[in-house]
């Protein structure tokens, strides 16, 4: 994590600025406009299934799920469960303690996958969930039941003077009920039920229908909003699941939802990078679902294939990109951390792939995602370790990151999960708080 990161800084903070100053960004050199009229997806919703990879992607995809997993149980502190924000896959003294609690949310929820595909024998994966509860619920310092975006593995300490953040705290409870449905244990069910019924999200909402990005004690709540179109998805959702502070209705429809349109594709979206598609649909189902405002599976379909033409674009100006090697979005750089993607161009486009852009997307485009996998493993060795894929590389300069990002390394893993199974989808959609949010939200099936 060069130099941002390393100041305690999060993806978040750069989205914040960039959506804050989203009248100046950049266009990209090509067709996109905002229709003037809500633009309904045609055609019936693609659903990825088993039937749509062969068996030697299925073993592809196996391999690479054994080896974010090997992610996810080594850099853990086994006392706490904490999982690092990020760690150095080149060498095997990474000294790194700075935990994620969205890296952890995802930790938790390979756990499940690894017992399931037997990476792991079940009591070990059982007996480190319970602990990490057990730190959760006992140790973890939280503020009405929001936990503090980065925390020392080893002590659960707030590190970086961390905000109290909404959405990190979101991913991590998402980790939490996969765990709770997955295991049915007595100790994993009460815990898992406590942490999440102490979160209170009235407290976010006191006094707005769109929830703040976090809070801190030395200034109190930060000034950005959830007011568009991102990750937030899950957030208010869980938040409608509620059954202890749970958010009014109103909430739901607070949030923008702008309209995008790019070589005659029309798609909802943000100023955004990539990630913004794909985190919520890593444990919510919205296949054959809508509100009243969009089938959101279809939607992250559409802007997975709208970055990918997009990609194909740049490659008049970096080479490299191609139907075999695209993805572009919040990642490592020579320069540090950086925010970028698009369409329209966002951040100094330079050539670089991060290869969860395409990870995350398993599920919404399976082959043409496949096809950039199988090349980066099989044409660019040096970005293959043994957690997985280097957060990002630059085929143009040759640059390999040294390092692995929980969050990205999670997107990854459980995105190839869902397009082998939808076990992640399956496990999750069975909590009463992910069906009741639904169902408060408006979501119909079809």
């Amino acid at each position: 994590m060069k130099a941002s990161r390393d100041k305690g800084s999060s993806r978040r903070d750069f989205v914040r600025q960039l959506l804050g100053a989203g009248g100046c960004l950049p266009l990209a050199q090509l067709a996109f406009a905002l229709p003037r009229a809500q633009a309904e997806q045609k055609g019936a919703a693609r659903v990825p299934g088993v039937d749509t990879l062969s068996a030697e992607d299925h073993q592809f995809l196996n391999d690479l799920e054994k080896t974010n997993f090997q992610f996810f149980w080594e850099q853990a502190n086994p006392k706490t469960g904490l999982v690092k924000d990020r760690c150095n896959a080149r060498t095997s003294t990474d000294g790194g303690i700075v935990g994620s609690i969205a890296a952890t949310g995802f930790g938790l929820t390979a756990l499940c996958i690894g017992d399931k595909r037997g990476f792991v024998p079940r009591a070990w994966a059982q007996e480190r969930v319970v602990t990490t509860l057990r730190a959760l619920w006992g140790k973890l310092p939280n503020h009405r039941g929001f936990f503090y975006h980065w925390a020392n593995i080893n002590t659960g300490e707030r590190v970086w003077d961390a905000e109290v953040s909404s959405v990190d705290t979101t991913i991590l409870l998402c980790g939490v009920l996969a765990c709770r449905e997955y295991f049915q244990d007595a100790e994993v069910d009460g815990l898992a039920g406590a942490i999440f019924d102490r979160v209170e999200w009235t407290w976010l909402s006191e006094d707005t229908a769109l929830l703040p990005h976090g809070w801190t004690p030395e200034i109190g709540f930060l000034p950005y909003r959830w007011d568009n179109y991102s990750e937030l998805m899950m957030m208010y959702l869980l938040g409608l699941g509620s059954t202890s502070y749970p958010l009014r209705d109103e909430t739901w429809t607070a949030w923008k939802r702008l309209k995008f349109e790019y070589d005659g594709l029309r798609y909802i979206g943000s100023f955004a990078p990539l990630f913004v598609h794909q985190y919520s649909q890593a444990w919510f189902d919205f296949r054959r679902k809508r509100d009243k405002y969009a089938d959101y599976f279809q939607n992250s379909i559409t802007a997975t294939d709208v970055h990918r033409r997009f990609c194909l674009e740049l490659g008049k100006q970096f080479p490299t990109y191609s139907d075999d090697l695209w993805g572009i979005t919040a990642s490592d750089s020579p320069n540090g951390y950086v925010i970028w993607g698009g369409p329209p161009a966002v951040g100094p486009i330079d050539g670089t792939v991060a290869p969860s852009a395409a990870g995350g997307s398993l599920a919404f485009l399976p082959q043409p995602v496949m096809r950039v996998l199988r090349t980066i493993k099989d044409h660019y060795p040096f970005a293959w370790t043994k957690y997985g894929f280097v957060n990002a590389f630059n085929p143009l300069t040759s640059w390999y990151d040294t390092d692995v990002i929980g969050i990205d390394t999670g997107i990854t893993m459980l995105m190839a999960e869902n397009v082998r199974s939808g076990f992640v989808w399956n496990t999750f959609m069975k909590s009463p708080e992910a069906r009741r949010g639904m169902e408060r939200a408006g979501f119909k099936r079809y």
